[in-house]
């Protein structure tokens, strides 16, 4: 896809979803800390279960000490309603560690240095840089994003890391931290993993797999 018309499907995106960043019902608010710890979290999980565990999580460890220091049993017992919540709290709790002993109990601002951290992958570091820190260093790929880049025809690949360089090479940096939110919001509304709705998508037009296979079946 050409950059101008990567940049009229956003145009159009961020014309249809224009609280996508500021939406209450996502994980990506409050402090570094808490958006680490949250986004760790939110692997293989729907954002609406992380968020139902905030609370009792924070209110019992609501600092990167105090989580350093829990009992892994403990902290699986307030996750455990969330995927693979075993290596979750013990990521949690190990990157918490992370913190204290390596960046004074501060989150770090660098992508190399967020990767250090265990349970971080560039998904996640560049969701904590952007919603927590301000920086836009690069563009995080979930499952919305890998679905709809290649979808809408952004990249060829489903290589999340091949994506990200698709996607950044398509878009001006300063793009890079919203354009993952329109996405999700366009991939939770109209641009189901299942069932798109094509015959309602404002982007139907630009798309590739509208114009490839689903304006046949409709």
């Amino acid at each position: 896809m050409k950059k101008q018309d990567a940049a009229l499907v956003y145009s159009l995106l961020v014309e249809r979803y224009p609280d996508a960043r500021d939406s209450p019902a996502i994980i990506a608010k409050g402090s570094a800390f808490e958006v680490l710890v949250l986004t760790i979290l939110s692997a293989q999980t729907t954002d609406r279960a992380v968020l139902k565990v905030r609370g009792p999580l924070f209110t019992k460890y609501p600092t990167p000490s105090a989580l350093a220091m829990a009992k892994t049993e403990e902290v699986e017992t307030i996750i455990h309603s969330l995927g693979y919540f075993h290596a979750k709290a013990r990521n949690i709790i190990a990157a918490s560690q992370a913190l204290l002993s390596t960046f004074g109990g501060n989150v770090p601002e660098s992508m190399e240095e967020l990767l250090t951290i265990p349970g971080v992958g560039r998904k996640t570091a560049n969701i904590v840089l952007y919603h927590a820190l301000g920086r836009n260093e690069g563009i995080a790929v979930d499952t919305h994003v890998r679905r709809l880049a290649q979808r809408i025809g952004f990249s060829n690949t489903d290589n999340v890391t091949v994506i990200e360089k698709d996607l950044m090479a398509l878009f001006p940096q300063e793009q890079w931290g919203d354009l993952t939110d329109v996405l999700i919001a366009h991939g939770r509304t109209i641009c189901d993993a299942k069932k798109p709705r094509c015959e309602v998508c404002p982007i139907s037009s630009r798309c590739r797999f509208y114009a490839t296979t689903a304006k046949k079946s409709i």
